[in-house]
């Protein structure tokens, strides 16, 4: 394990036990990861989009801190942290749409709003809803696609988190992709 991941561990786990300087050590560590998973989300918004990848990092991380949880690791503070930044952004999407919900808008493919991130609005809103259908359906291809897309891990560090095999990760990655497009496309073929 690296120098930085080792001490992202570390002080994840002086924090949890109450050390408070700890926290302060942690933020330089784990600051660059997180805006850049941020700002990927954010390019594939609309460009007047009010959210800026700074204010999401610093909303993700307050969330973080009150939350309270024990973290096992640097694997689990991201895989947390890409939820939280989902849910940040799924809230702001819902705090400004303005339109009955999917009127008018463009449809995403899943590929890229998988992989690329989220062109609108009502995209977002889209993929999750469709995640959190899967997660009723199947909630280890939720989270792994919680892991990678949101949480920006790679297929290792997912396996590693997941405790399975990098070859289980992309199975099941692929499979999860595919599910979503089926539903997506249903759905936006319902809304037409």
């Amino acid at each position: 394990m690296s120098a930085d991941r080792q001490s992202v561990t570390s002080l994840l786990r002086q924090w949890s036990d109450g050390n408070k300087q700890a926290l302060d050590d942690l933020m330089p560590l784990v600051y660059d990861q997180l805006r850049k998973a941020a700002a990927r989300y954010l390019n594939a918004e609309r460009r007047d989009h009010t959210l800026q990848a700074t204010a999401l990092v610093n909303e993700a991380y307050v969330r973080l801190v009150a939350s309270g949880v024990n973290f096992r690791d640097r694997l689990h503070f991201y895989a947390l942290s890409g939820r939280l930044l989902r849910r940040i952004l799924v809230d702001h999407a819902r705090e400004h749409a303005t339109q009955k919900r999917g009127a008018g808008a463009a449809k995403i493919p899943l590929e890229e709003a998988v992989l690329v991130g989220p062109e609108t609005m009502s995209g977002l809103l889209e993929l999750d809803q469709a995640l959190r259908r899967l997660n009723e359906r199947d909630p280890r291809k939720s989270e792994i696609v919680e892991l990678l897309y949101f949480g920006g891990l790679t297929h290792d560090e997912a396996a590693a988190a997941m405790n399975v095999s990098p070859a289980t990760i992309l199975r099941e990655w692929r499979l999860a992709k595919a599910w979503l497009y089926r539903e997506m496309a249903s759905e936006g073929a319902a809304n037409s």
